[in-house]
């Protein structure tokens, strides 16, 4: 038994040192959770703090990308006002080509241009109504006076004659009755056998049935008149120019309607040829001067003429002296219509300055030339034109070779208008570069 109780008490005594290791042993682990635990909260605690810091310089970087953006637009945006209001004031002030003008060299003749027309033109229309029956000329045909040009049934006016010349005949028959009667009457009157009322009544029928016959005799001869109009003649010797009808055509003469142009005929021998005479020249101009007429189609011919009359007047328009040169045309080489550079034996010295025709302002005031100085600033200069050269006059006053004058100038320039300017060349390509004009033999403005 003691030996059963001691073998207890070393289990006793094993088991309780097997307690003591264990609970040492938690409360090791115990010790060491805590201390664990304690980190833990240590760390936990530190991990706020450096998340906070990281946020705050995320959100440091982000302000200061945003200002940095918001400079780099502000400072676009000022660029690009800064860009539009220069383009602004570069707009604002036009650019004008200028160019010196050129100097015509002088010839012995006046030479202008000229239009040619028919010495004598008319229009050829019916004075009847009806059907074009037949025409027996067509445009190039050359007619004498009196030739027949065409033929026009008049059913209704055929007609009419007929029922006119008819009742001629009725008012004939009746006056010869009441002719006979009132001789009659006459003759009984000696021996009382009517009364002077019966006499009187029969002698006024007499006198109102011839007058019907008058009337029906001038009625015959209108409606012959009227048949007579069916043939359409030449009224003078020339050409026709223009046929506007055919076979057939209904012709109205105008009565109720429009009338209708049969033919156009022309005399083109002599032809005029029209020549506007600048106001300059007006006084040299005189009836039988001497001129010819050169044309493009007959290169090395003149065909002689002479000024035949004037107007007499300046047209307050063009400031130009209407003038009239007759040319003959027996061969028919001179057309009517065509263009010819008349030149008139007028003796002109002197160079003379031309500019072309698009350089030039129209004005209600009257012709104007933009000139620009050395300021570089507009001039609206009045002048007084010569020769038309076709594609550029003659100017006689207004203007001096060493002006600038602007090509293609606006309707919008105006006196005194600053402009900006840029040389042209006129006998170079438009293509071809140019040097840049100083106007004032100074430095450019800007």
């Amino acid at each position: 038994m003691g030996a059963g109780r001691e073998g207890r008490l070393r289990r006793s005594r094993s088991r309780c040192k097997r307690f003591e290791i264990f609970r040492t042993g938690s409360e090791s682990r115990d010790g060491g959770m805590m201390e664990g635990g304690v980190q833990m909260d240590a760390v936990d605690r530190e991990q706020p703090s450096g998340k906070g810091s990281r946020i705050f310089t995320i959100l440091f970087l982000v302000v200061i990308v945003l200002v940095v953006l918001g400079a780099l637009t502000l400072f676009q945006r000022r660029a690009q006002y800064q860009a539009l209001a220069k383009e602004t004031e570069t707009l604002a002030i036009p650019t004008v080509a200028v160019f010196h003008p050129s100097m015509e060299s002088t010839q012995e003749d006046l030479v202008l241009p000229g239009a040619m027309q028919a010495y004598v033109e008319s229009p050829i229309y019916a004075r009847t109504n009806g059907y074009l029956k037949k025409w027996y000329h067509d445009i190039g045909s050359r007619v004498r006076q009196g030739d027949l040009l065409a033929d026009i049934d008049t059913p209704e006016v055929d007609q009419q004659l007929s029922q006119a010349r008819a009742d001629l005949n009725t008012a004939q028959a009746n006056a010869n009755l009441s002719r006979i009667t009132a001789t009659r009457y006459q003759e009984l009157i000696k021996t009382d056998g009517v009364s002077k009322q019966e006499v009187d009544n029969a002698t006024g029928d007499l006198e109102a049935k011839v007058a019907n016959v008058k009337s029906a005799e001038a009625n015959v001869r209108r409606l012959e008149e009227l048949e007579s109009f069916k043939h359409i003649y030449a009224p003078f010797s020339g050409v026709i120019t223009r046929r506007n009808v055919d076979t057939g055509t209904l012709i109205n003469a105008g009565n109720g309607g429009a009338s209708q142009q049969l033919f156009s005929l022309a005399q083109t021998d002599p032809i005029r040829v029209y020549v506007s005479v600048p106001e300059a020249y007006a006084p040299s101009i005189r009836s039988g001067l001497g001129a010819f007429l050169e044309l493009t189609q007959y290169p090395g011919q003149e065909f002689e003429g002479k000024v035949v009359r004037t107007a007499e007047s300046i047209d307050p328009g063009t400031r130009t002296l209407l003038t009239e040169v007759d040319v003959p045309n027996h061969n028919g080489a001179l057309l009517p219509g065509g263009y010819a550079q008349a030149h008139l034996q007028v003796k002109v010295t002197g160079a003379r300055l031309a500019v072309p025709v698009n350089a030039l302002l129209f004005r209600s005031e009257g012709l104007r030339a933009v000139v620009v100085d050395g300021n570089h600033r507009t001039h609206l200069k009045p002048l007084t034109v010569g020769r038309d050269y076709g594609t550029s006059l003659e100017v006689l006053q207004g203007l001096d070779a060493s002006d600038w004058i602007v090509l293609n100038p606006a309707d919008s320039l105006d006196e005194g208008q600053e402009v900006r300017v840029k040389e042209i060349a006129l006998n170079v390509a438009p293509n071809q570069p140019t040097a840049q004009p100083n106007p004032a033999q100074g430095t450019k403005r800007q």
